[in-house]
């Protein structure tokens, strides 16, 4: 135990683990506040339609060249959100269908485009670690760490400035819009927030994991809290704990940050799972 503590604190004077610390527990927070409005919304699989557009957008700005491939990915992944929104309420493209559509194409496409024109020596690895975020979150800029916490504060500070109105279109949509709510607003503020959590977590965890750390939490919490403020702040918490502890196991035994992390969310919602049937059989 003490030569983990011992390592710990050596690796915690390179300036890389502590931005991916901030930067993990940032995403963590975010992504667990969006995921339990998505999971009672049943729409919580939109974060790995995201995930995949922002994958396709990725692999465009891989072939162009772009220094900084967020000012690319963050715009292209906002405005799938919105498409995946409008879309969904057409009767002919249902929700799913839409979020399947876009999610297959852009996975499609991307990788497509990376074997045409990527002038990379090393495609798969680019591929697995964009997929899986095996390193990216050890490898972050100061800009990226400045660009991810003033991105987290919009975020955060938009939850709790509009929490009344998300929570009323979380449960109740009909009777929001009854009552004079734009609703459809509310759903768009969601739709562009969560597009904003899914670029910034492809770094943390890689595209095709991004759903687990927005669901996990969520269900977690679920599980022994019965009410919307307490699964909320549960959720928080949980999320946080877990990506702190998968970013630092990660680094103690050499392990893949996102699937570790993911990995530790798993173990703590079969636990909480566990109580829940527990307190539930009292």
């Amino acid at each position: 135990m003490s030569d983990m503590i011992t390592t710990l604190a050596f690796y915690m004077r390179f300036p890389f683990v502590r931005y991916a610390l901030i930067v993990g527990v940032l995403i963590a927070l975010c992504s667990s506040l969006l995921g339990v409005t998505l999971v009672l919304k049943r729409f919580s699989y939109i974060g790995d339609g995201l995930s995949h557009v922002a994958f396709g957008a990725m692999a465009v700005a891989a072939v162009l060249n772009l220094t900084n491939d967020t000012l690319l990915v963050m715009p292209v992944t906002v405005v799938a959100a919105i498409l995946l929104l409008r879309t969904g309420q057409n009767t002919k493209i249902h929700g799913d269908a839409a979020i399947a559509m876009l999610s297959v194409g852009s996975l499609a496409v991307g990788y497509l485009l990376l074997n045409l024109f990527s002038t990379s020596t090393n495609i798969n690895g680019d591929v697995c670690g964009t997929l899986f975020g095996s390193t990216s979150i050890l490898t972050l800029t100061t800009a990226e760490v400045w660009l991810c916490v003033a991105a987290s504060v919009v975020v955060i500070f938009i939850y709790v400035f509009f929490y009344n109105k998300i929570f009323a279109v979380t449960f109740d949509e009909n009777f929001a819009t009854a009552t004079g709510m734009k609703a459809e607003r509310y759903n768009l503020l969601i739709a562009v927030v969560t597009a904003v959590i899914i670029v910034l977590a492809m770094n943390l965890v890689g595209s095709l994991l991004i759903s687990a750390l927005v669901i996990f939490p969520a269900l977690s919490a679920m599980q022994v809290i019965k009410n919307f403020k307490g699964v909320v702040i549960c959720s928080a918490v949980i999320s946080v704990l877990c990506a702190l502890f998968g970013i630092l196991a990660s680094i103690l035994f050499s392990t893949p940050v996102g699937s570790t992390i993911v990995a530790a969310d798993i173990v703590v919602f079969v636990v909480m799972a566990v109580i829940g049937k527990c307190v539930a059989g009292r």
